[in-house]
């Protein structure tokens, strides 16, 4: 499963039709059954009833939860998730964490995130691994991270704007 950064939800389809539509595409599954898993899991990111909205009329809290049950739709064997907490607010990206945490437990599926965010890297990750110039430069566990020695990961996460990182 994949939550996209810009949630990529489509906007002609309702809330519903936009979580069942890998359901729709991919299997053989009749359509009350389709429906309830459209239920189900938007019942998992805490959204009941909204099924006959339009992505127009949602947060982008709320956008990102109905991304993220049309990604768990189709049972996924691993979640990818791109950007998760970019564009909301601090306490929405922390209920998105929790959620991410909650999805990981529940689903027992191999998570990757891609993320620019060090406060939900270090909530949500095992380990971390950081990149520079299309290379990994470090990888641990967030506390190891923290105390790396690598003036680049040092210079990213404290957001210093003097550092080897130069070319932005």
């Amino acid at each position: 499963g994949m939550l996209f950064q810009g949630t990529a939800l489509f906007d002609s389809m309702t809330v519903g039709q936009n979580v069942g539509f890998g359901l729709e595409r991919y299997t053989d599954f009749p359509q009350e059954e389709i429906k309830e898993l459209v239920k189900e899991n938007l019942a998992k990111v805490g959204l009941i009833g909204i099924e006959s909205l339009m992505p127009y009329e949602l947060s982008g809290g709320m956008k990102k939860r109905v991304g993220l049950a049309r990604a768990i739709a189709y049972r996924p064997d691993i979640m990818l998730y791109d950007e998760p907490s970019t564009g909301i607010d601090p306490i929405r990206a922390d209920a998105i964490n929790d959620l991410v945490i909650r999805m990981k437990k529940e689903l027992k599926v191999a998570t990757l995130i891609i993320t620019h965010d060090m406060v939900s890297a270090y909530k949500v990750a095992d380990r971390i691994g950081m990149l520079y110039a299309g290379q990994i430069i470090e990888m641990g566990s967030p506390e190891e991270i923290k105390n790396s020695n690598n003036q680049v990961v040092q210079q990213f996460i404290h957001g210093r704007a003097e550092g080897p990182i130069k070319n932005w």
